[in-house]
Parts: structure tokens; sequence; C-alpha cells
């Protein structure tokens, strides 16, 4: 029996997030815990399941707000390392008036891309059924090889792997270093979920259904291709379909995609099955629960506050 139902490794940051203007007309941010593996995680985590992170943060008042943020989350801090040499990254988020976003990061570098691969707590991924990682982990040195290193160790544990690239262009390079770098990792994936934007950095096709299906004629077991609020496309060997979202007035898309992951994630691992058995019909319902999540974290500010608890979304399933 292994203790983690989910262990995600790479960034935790603070998201500072538009709220408006102050009496000075100033424009107003308000802190938000963030990161993709950490925001999938407490998404899982308020669903009822053991999870646990791997990454590492500042030794200042942001990263302290971090660990306390996953503690009181219910996420393990085992595995987070602070580190007295560098900065807690930091990401600025304006909003438009449907809530999409635009980003401005403070990390050159930051504490996330400076794990080693002597700070990965390899007892954590030892005792995890789930290993969930993703690409920003990969843009520079040491966290790269420390992200190759985790994956090398996950295989070694029969872990399921999960992947979400999560493409964030000002962070790289080049868009030619985030696809070759994106694309390495996909051997190790036996999940994978993806936006509909980033289906030709990892593929060799822009439409959703022909990666996907690109994606498991390759060996990944289940694919996921969200679409906004048109939901989100999925495949198997046993088959590809779209299911629908649902129409809700979204106030910030911050999270929603790792909503959906940690929903899926959740219902994946509740299943207990190996998921290359689990049915095309089955992921299909998964596929519509966790639509109902992603939808209802986009209702709220934020990505951690904003992950919704599972009777909320058993209502919104029930409508």
């Amino acid at each position: 029996m292994r203790t983690f139902d989910i262990t995600a490794f790479g960034e935790l940051l603070i998201d500072y997030t538009q709220v408006g203007v102050s009496p000075s007309n100033m424009i107003l941010f308000e802190q938000n815990p963030g990161g993709a593996p950490a925001n999938v995680l407490a998404c899982a985590a308020k669903l009822g399941q053991k999870t646990a992170f791997i990454g590492k943060i500042g030794a200042d008042m942001q990263g302290a707000f971090l660990r306390k943020t996953l503690q009181n989350a219910n996420i393990n801090t085992d595995g987070l390392i602070s580190d007295e040499n560098f900065f807690t990254t930091l990401a600025f988020v304006s909003l438009k008036e449907n809530g999409e976003r635009s980003f401005s990061f403070a990390r050159k570098p930051g504490a996330d891309t400076q794990i080693c691969s002597k700070d990965v707590n390899l007892s954590i991924i030892r005792n995890s059924r789930i290993f969930h990682f993703g690409s920003l982990s990969l843009t520079d040195s040491p966290s790269r090889e420390a992200t190759l290193f985790a994956l090398e160790a996950a295989k070694k544990e029969k872990c399921i792997i999960s992947y979400d690239p999560n493409y964030r262009p000002l962070l790289w390079r080049s868009e030619a270093q985030a696809k070759k770098q994106m694309c390495t990792v996909l051997p190790y994936a036996d999940m994978i979920k993806l936006s509909e934007e980033e289906t030709g950095l990892l593929t060799d096709y822009s439409d959703p259904r022909a990666a996907a299906e690109y994606l498991i004629a390759g060996g990944i077991q289940i694919a996921a291709v969200t679409l906004g609020k048109n939901g989100v496309l999925v495949a198997t060997k046993d088959g590809c379909d779209t299911v629908p979202g649902f129409d809700v007035r979204a106030i910030d898309t911050t999270g929603a995609g790792d909503a959906f992951w940690g929903a899926f994630l959740f219902s994946v691992g509740a299943l207990g099955n190996k998921i290359r058995d689990i049915d095309f019909t089955e992921i299909r319902k998964i596929a519509k629960f966790s639509n109902a999540a992603a939808a209802l974290c986009v209702t709220k500010r934020g990505a951690i506050p904003a992950m919704p608890e599972l009777l909320d979304i058993e209502g919104l399933l029930e409508k």
C-alpha cells in the first residue's frame, strides 16, 4: 500500500492577480499561491486524496506563505526545500473582462529552477501511486536534470506518470527549445493533459483529435486536450471523443486546467484499476466530472483557493 495517491514535482510560486485599483488609481494585486503541479494536488487533496509535493522555494516571506498554504490544503511538504540563496518565483497576472490572463514573471532565477537531483525525496516517490509533473521545471538547469532524475525514479517504482506541458512562452528562450524539451519527456508519460494551443508543440498536428491519436499511438495510455469552454477531447486506445463543458460566468481562468486534471487524476486513482484497463465509457464520465471541477474553479479568483468541493462538483453534474 502506497502512502500517497499523487505526488507532484515542479514549480511552486506566487500569482499576483490583478483585482482592481486603489483610491489613488493604482493597480492592486492579490497574493495567490500558484504553480500548476501544486494546483493539481490542491484539487485532488480537496477531493479527499493523500498528496505530496516535491520542489524548491525561497527562504523568504513568499516561500513561508506557500509552505503554509500547502500544509493548510493537506498536501505533504516533506519534499519541499527552502533555499536561502534564491528568491521564490513570482508571476504577475492581469485579467481581461472574460477572465483570460496575461503573465509577467520574476524568475531569473527563481528558487523553483534551482532544485537539484540530490534534493529530490525518493522516499516520497517510492510511496506514491501517481507521479505528476509539468514542463516548467525543464526550462533551466539544474531543475531540468532533477526532473529527469525524478522521472527515472518514478518509472522504476512503477508509478503512473502524469504530464501537463503547461507552455509559458516567456519562460523559454525560444519556441524551438520549448518544443524539444517538452517532447523529450513524452516517453515517460502514461497520461497527458494539454491545451488546444499546445498540440502543435507536442505533436506534428494542431488538430486536437489528430494530436491525441498521435500521442496514443506513441504509447501514452490516456490523452486529454482541453478546449476551454467547449470542454475536452479525451482519447485512449479504445476511442476518442469530445466531452462538452459547462456554461458558467468566468471570473478568473487561473487554475482551470489544473482543476480539471486534479479531478481527473483523483478519479483515475479512485478506480484503483491499471489505467490501460479503464473502459472508455468510464473515461468519458471522468472527463465530465473533471469539466465540472474546472467550471467551478473559474467562478472564483486564484488557483488553489478556487479548487472546488466534491459536493459542489456533484451538484453541478446534477443540474
